[in-house]
């Protein structure tokens, strides 16, 4: 996956149980690549080392008019792309909620259910 988040170090802000995959929500994030990140989703398969699907929210990278905006960017395999803006992706729980339900469709795991762990 080459536009994978690098990340040096992170907070674990949530956890969660989606079928065979673990979730883990992070902030406070110092990034080692060219973004600059408020929030990051990661997916991991069960048994897997990496996670397979990210969303992340990109801070400083989309300037509004006056107000605070972020960029909603969905990574995988096969493609890394900015799905949505907005000052509503700065708030932990419309990220959370926007980021599982973009996980779920993209995983195929809408009938599974979700179990917060932390």
């Amino acid at each position: 996956m080459q536009n994978r988040p690098v990340i040096k170090t992170a907070i674990p802000k949530r956890r969660y149980q989606i079928g065979a995959f673990d979730v883990a929500l992070l902030g406070e994030i110092e990034s080692g690549d060219a973004r600059s990140y408020r929030y990051i989703l990661a997916f991991v398969q069960t048994g897997q080392a990496q996670p397979s699907f990210y969303v992340c929210v990109e801070q400083d990278a989309f300037v509004g008019t006056g107000r605070k905006t972020y960029g909603l960017r969905v990574i995988n395999e096969v493609m890394s792309e900015v799905v949505d803006t907005g000052s509503q992706w700065g708030d932990l729980d419309r990220f959370a909620e926007q980021g599982i339900k973009l996980g779920l469709q993209a995983l195929g795991l809408q009938q599974e259910r979700i179990v917060r762990l932390m």
